[in-house]
């Protein structure tokens, strides 16, 4: 069966050839498990079941990783203001993520690893950029240096020089170019860390993906997959360091699906306009929610209906 598929790195559609003739290989990026789901995450793991489910129905051995972001500035802040830890903080919501995914009807990835379960993998990552030359220690920190890998920001398709002119570097930060991002961070009081050669610290968010994919999929593999939000700039520092490291292609082909709206705006925790998946199953049957999640094209923006919104928003 013929199958094609779009390509962000290209921008456009390509036939679909796995790097192994029979089997697929791919990874979405998971939650931040700070707080409960909202619709657009409902969004993204609706879009990449459905391409899980149909490869496995043509066929394809298929490998499904979907990965935990469970050490993070905005899980660090919500815990101590709550007075838990970390480590408890996502203990709780990881189990809350796996409950609205359950609720929602999805079926498990093949494998879901956590980030902290990766810290030996993402320093082995930093020490071979380090040894070649593209990552540089300041002050306990780890920088990956963007100068040294001529193809950034060929996934997003953005001018560099046009970025150049709207950065800073930021206080207490060690950088030498304002664009050069964190693989590993020195720890601070308060903050959860882990031994490593550069003093106790914690990966900065890129890193993560990098080591987990690697590890369960190999340095090369065929589809990564996320939300359009995650283009710039954590996929391209994504293949910034896996290509820096491996010396290999990275990802044969990207996907990512578009946001849902509310009046007219994206919908996300930041802006205070989201919907929770377990408010939303209050009102509306799950595969209702499935079906208006994939009536929309799954790269198009789904507007989420401004007359729901109002008569069943969270208290």
């Amino acid at each position: 069966m013929s199958l094609r598929v779009y390509n962000t790195l290209s921008g456009k559609k390509e036939d679909f050839e796995p790097l192994e003739p029979g089997k697929v290989k791919m990874y979405v990026c998971g939650v931040t498990v700070y707080d409960y789901c909202h619709i657009g995450h409902a969004r993204a793991n609706i879009v990449f079941d459905v391409i899980f489910r149909y490869l496995q129905y043509i066929g394809f051995v298929t490998t499904y990783v979907r990965n935990y972001t469970d050490v993070d500035d905005k899980i660090i802040k919500r815990a101590n203001e709550r007075g838990i830890t970390s480590q408890e903080l996502s203990e709780e919501f990881i189990r809350a993520f796996d409950e609205d995914m359950e609720a929602l009807g999805l079926v498990k990835p093949t494998h879901e690893p956590r980030a902290t379960a990766y810290i030996d993998e993402i320093i082995d990552i930093s020490l071979k950029l380090i040894d070649k030359g593209l990552a540089y220690e300041a002050g306990g920190d780890v920088y990956y240096r963007v100068d040294g890998f001529p193809d950034y920001l060929k996934l997003s398709k953005r001018n560099k020089d046009e970025m150049l002119a709207g950065t800073r570097i930021a206080p207490g930060e060690l950088k030498r170019n304002p664009m050069d991002f964190a693989l590993w961070k020195s720890a601070k009081p308060g903050e959860p860390s882990w031994e490593s050669p550069w003093g106790p610290g914690r990966p900065g968010w890129h890193i993560e993906c990098s080591a987990m994919s690697s590890s369960l999929l190999g340095d090369s593999f065929d589809i990564h997959g996320g939300g359009r939000d995650l283009i710039f700039p954590h996929h391209e520092n994504e293949i910034a360091q896996s290509e820096g490291a491996s010396g290999k292609p990275f990802v044969k082909y990207w996907i990512h699906n578009g946001f849902v709206n509310v009046n007219q705006e994206k919908m996300s925790k930041s802006l205070g306009n989201f919907f929770t998946i377990r408010d939303i199953l209050k009102v509306y049957d799950a595969e209702a929610v499935r079906f208006f999640i994939l009536i929309a094209h799954y790269r198009s923006p789904s507007t989420f209906p401004t007359t729901i919104s109002k008569m069943h928003a969270p208290a």
